[in-house]
């Protein structure tokens, strides 16, 4: 292994503990994102991340009601959840059309709907959203063979790029599990001072040795795969921030919860 080899972990993994803070508290959004390629020496401690935090407005105290109110309000039907916006769309053969890496995919392939999202691993609203709404969604419509998800990469960082590096040396069918137990973790070596060993110790636990973690790491065609399929998404399809979900063609921005996210399939179907 040559000493520019040994030199890829250390460029992926160490130098960005700060602008990894700065990541997990702003937006994921394209302003913030720096090229994988980059060494972390080039991207400064003082990140451009714009914290931005949402003040919600306390409601007065509510006026007495008539009796029976409450009882009348339970019974009513539940709200049926708003449908997200859509941005636009895009030619669904492009968009389907092979990239540098094979798609990273579950559901059956002749499902009625095909969902495409771009994610960054170091993106807390894409965390949020494979940790809280993605296993509630497969259960109920990639299962039973309504919905085909595929995952594409779009690291912000060196960091992410490192996890998605990872994951896709995984063991064949690992993928996904791999990304949901990064995702869980995502606070414990996103943000720590040392990535390296971080991600090293997440990725013992999923059977990679030392060896082959240096290995994937080392792997240069890979790292610029991985970018490949961010730059693609940027240019191709207009991805600025993640996740980005592109449903059936439709382009939609931001995390979704369990309801938005029925609704938005169910209406497709």
């Amino acid at each position: 292994m040559s000493a520019s080899e040994m030199s890829l972990p250390k460029r992926l993994l160490s130098g960005v503990a700060v602008a990894a803070i700065a990541l997990v508290l702003a937006a994921c959004s394209d302003e913030k994102k720096e090229t994988a390629s980059k060494a972390p020496s080039e991207i400064t401690a003082s990140a451009d991340a714009t914290t931005t935090a949402s003040t919600t407005a306390t409601p007065a105290a509510s006026e007495a009601k008539p009796a029976g109110t409450e009882v009348a309000q339970a019974a009513a039907p539940a709200a049926k959840a708003d449908l997200p916006q859509s941005e636009g769309t895009v030619d669904v053969a492009k968009l389907m059309e092979p990239g540098p890496l094979p798609e990273m995919a579950v559901g059956e392939a002749n499902a009625p709907v095909t969902i495409v999202e771009y994610m960054s691993m170091t993106c807390p609203h894409c965390a949020n959203f494979h940790n809280k709404t993605f296993d509630a969604i497969k259960a109920k419509y990639i299962d039973s063979g309504k919905v085909r998800f595929i995952v594409r990469e779009f690291p912000f960082d060196p960091r992410a790029a490192a996890a998605f590096m990872l994951a896709r040396c995984a063991p064949e069918g690992q993928y996904f599990p791999m990304i949901s137990m990064l995702f869980k973790q995502q606070e414990q070596w996103a943000a720590a001072q040392n990535g390296r060993d971080a991600l090293l110790q997440m990725s013992k636990l999923a059977g990679f040795t030392q060896e082959s973690f240096e290995a994937c790491l080392t792997n240069q065609k890979l790292l610029d795969d991985v970018n490949a399929v961010m730059q693609r998404g940027a240019k191709e399809f207009g991805v600025k921030s993640t996740p980005t979900f592109f449903v059936n063609g439709e382009h939609y921005s931001g995390d979704m919860s369990v309801d938005v996210m029925s609704a938005l399939i169910d209406s497709k179907l």
